[in-house]
């Protein structure tokens, strides 16, 4: 973050329009926040200069993408092994996300893969760092949304 930035509701706006949809035409963006098309053009760049907006693009379904198994594992890694596990997660394309936590896990690893046989490969992959502990994910009743202004309601 190279500046701290100070979010007001037209900021607050104009990120919610962008995140409901980052192609969104620049006077559909500046007629959300209430700002005329420059001052959104200069809002945008201030808010991604200062680290709020950290990327915009696609969102895609993985099942729809030819990856229909999604797991959340959680692994216990100790110390030394910790630079070699992330190294080994960041080339791994199943890999979607890792949070390195507090608690009884190391990290929260979030996969898709092609097939349970697949994911049992991955798993086997990965057992050498730690413990495993693997959730396979029926369903998805609240899929991953944006962010709204602190108190702010849905």
């Amino acid at each position: 973050m190279t500046e701290s930035l100070q979010l007001d509701t037209k900021a607050w706006a104009l990120l919610m329009a962008l995140q409901e949809d980052g192609r969104a035409p620049l006077k559909t963006l500046a007629l959300a926040a209430g700002l005329s098309v420059p001052a959104t053009v200069e809002r945008l760049k201030r808010l991604k200069d200062a680290g709020v907006i950290r990327s915009v693009g696609a969102e895609l379904d993985p099942a729809q993408a030819g990856y229909p198994v999604r797991a959340i594992i959680g692994v216990t890694v100790q110390q030394p092994g910790k630079k070699a596990f992330l190294d080994k997660l960041r080339r791994a394309p199943e890999v979607l996300e890792c949070h390195h936590v507090a608690g009884a896990d190391s990290y929260i690893v979030t996969v898709v893969s092609r097939s349970l046989a697949q994911l049992e490969h991955f798993l086997g992959s990965i057992n050498g760092y730690g413990e495993t502990r693997t959730s396979i994910v029926f369903s998805t009743p609240i899929a991953r949304r944006g962010l709204v202004a602190p108190g702010a309601a849905r």
